[in-house]
């Protein structure tokens, strides 16, 4: 996708970020990332179209339930203001529709007149320490095209997910190489890339805040799930592991309070807990809703947990 130096100077702006055109005429970006963060608790809260993947019309959606009605990513961001009065959204990738262009510019321009913004988007896995480098390549450059769907949308950040290979456990300097390129990448567009503690091998939060200290890059950053890691069974670990990305965290967090296993053992995040590691961090980014849907209904579950953040951040 090639994206015009005026577009991009446009989306700069609008994200708040810190850019120059040097003498040259070519973009010069600050050495870290930067956003104008808000300050209220309500404008703080974002929703990942995650618990609603039975309900997201995109061909790439394999979780689509005909049964209930569809929206699509304009839609989802609509119900978001209208149900929760949340204004920014972190779709998955593989929840759009189309990644055309055309769709894309119109997608930013409806997405302007519902009051709502993109803060993030969730892509797929990727095989980022795979031992053959042409399978890391190839992931890396995958990535790189979602990196400019991010900028076109205006998109601060992506969440990259480390897909695994099987039988190949995870190797940090192989990561680190791969992503602190993708990471490169998105610097020139300002662009962060988190990565979320979310597999209990692969993304452990340890092994990550690994690969973002191997990689010493300001745009790897962590984004701490506050309930994925419980899935261990040992919740001061999880505590630690949370506490661990938090020291790497730039501008989005996952937000559950209960995690269920395919066992079906309930795990209950203490979120005061959470939280104040969190607020011993000093963050000031966005708390995406992320609500457990085997614990039920997606729509109460996410009121739930909007109250119980609003309560913390107040």
């Amino acid at each position: 996708m090639k994206i015009s130096r005026r577009y991009l100077l446009k989306s700069t702006a609008a994200l708040g970020l810190c850019a120059v055109i040097d003498s040259a005429g070519s973009v010069a970006y600050a050495s870290e990332p930067h956003i104008q963060f808000p300050t209220r608790p309500q404008d703080r809260l974002a929703l990942t179209s995650w618990p609603f993947r039975a309900y997201m019309e995109s061909p790439a959606n394999r979780d689509r339930d005909r049964s209930k009605p569809g929206m699509d990513i304009i839609g989802f961001a609509r119900m978001a203001i209208e149900r929760f009065n949340i204004h920014n959204i972190n779709p998955l990738a593989a929840h759009f529709p189309s990644t055309e262009p055309r769709y894309l510019a119109s997608l930013r321009e409806e997405m302007a007149k519902a009051g709502s913004h993109f803060v993030d988007l969730g892509l797929g896995a990727g095989r980022f320490y795979d031992p053959d480098p042409a399978v890391r390549k190839a992931s890396v450059d995958g990535s790189k095209r979602w990196i400019d769907i991010a900028a076109v949308l205006g998109s601060p950040s992506v969440r990259q997910h480390l897909g695994g290979s099987r039988g190949v456990k995870p190797n940090i300097d192989h990561a680190a190489q791969s992503l602190g390129e993708l990471a490169d990448y998105g610097a020139r567009k300002n662009i962060v890339i988190n990565l979320e503690n979310d597999s209990l091998v692969n993304e452990d939060p340890f092994v990550i805040v690994k690969i973002i200290e191997k990689a010493n890059n300001p745009y790897l950053r962590a984004l701490p799930d506050f309930g994925n890691t419980m899935l261990k069974g040992d919740a001061a670990y999880s505590y630690k592991g949370v506490d661990a990305m938090f020291k790497h965290v730039f501008n989005m967090v996952h937000v559950k309070d209960e995690v269920i296993s395919e066992n079906g053992t309930t795990y209950k995040i203490d979120l005061a807990r959470a939280f104040g590691i969190a607020k011993a961090h000093g963050y000031r980014g966005y708390f995406s809703m992320e609500w457990e849907t085997k614990a039920g209904d997606p729509f109460d579950g996410t009121r739930r947990l909007v109250e119980e953040t609003l309560h913390y951040l107040s």
